[in-house]
């Protein structure tokens, strides 16, 4: 190899290098999750500092569409919304199940938790899981009160910019039923935005 073949080789290695590190969502500004519903929107700026697999995650499902038609099958007053079962809680799917609605998520695998310093206060978006803290698939939360006893338990990844009085304003479950929705509110298109 001649020298000058030798640095525009090692130039190509290092670009290539550089390619393949970037992460998936390193588009231009701050990604946002839009969560239209009936009510109106609610713009959620994702955290991919604090939460890198966690927003790649929530990027990847909303733009395959599979956030559209699913339910807030549990909203508890004073607390939080929880919605994301995109197998039992996705309205019009031949698997819809209202009563399973929570039971369920993707067909992608669970993804780690990234416990991180955020707290979680009105509007702070985290990710349901079940008693294993890395079983993270595709349902999440936002929090309408004050519940940093949460914090370092699961994993914050975003936090609601507007829309939060469509946030409050859901259909609530009975605290006896552990918020369980009767006759839930749904998510009619979820988006995702750089801005």
């Amino acid at each position: 190899m001649t020298a000058i073949t030798r640095r525009l080789f090692g130039a190509f290695v290092i670009g290539a290098a550089a390619l393949t590190a970037a992460p998936a969502f390193a588009q231009s500004g701050a990604p946002h999750l839009i969560l239209t519903l009936e009510q109106g929107a609610v713009d959620i700026e994702l955290l991919p500092a604090i939460a890198p697999k966690h927003v790649e995650r929530i990027i990847a499902l909303a733009e395959q569409g599979a956030y559209d038609g699913v339910v807030f099958h549990r909203v508890i007053d004073g607390f939080m919304a929880q919605t994301g079962d995109v197998t039992f809680g996705k309205t019009g799917s031949a698997e819809f199940d209202l009563s399973r609605a929570g039971m369920s998520g993707s067909n992608l695998p669970n993804v780690k938790a990234e416990f991180n310093d955020e707290t979680f206060m009105p509007g702070t978006v985290g990710a349901a899981r079940s008693q294993d803290p890395n079983s993270f698939n595709s349902q999440f939360f936002i929090v309408t009160a004050d519940a940093s006893f949460l914090d370092h338990q699961y994993t914050a990844f975003g936090k609601v910019i507007s829309g939060m009085e469509v946030i409050s304003g859901l259909e609530k479950g009975p605290k006896e039923q552990n918020g369980a929705v009767a006759n839930p509110d749904k998510i009619v298109t979820a988006t995702v935005e750089y801005k």
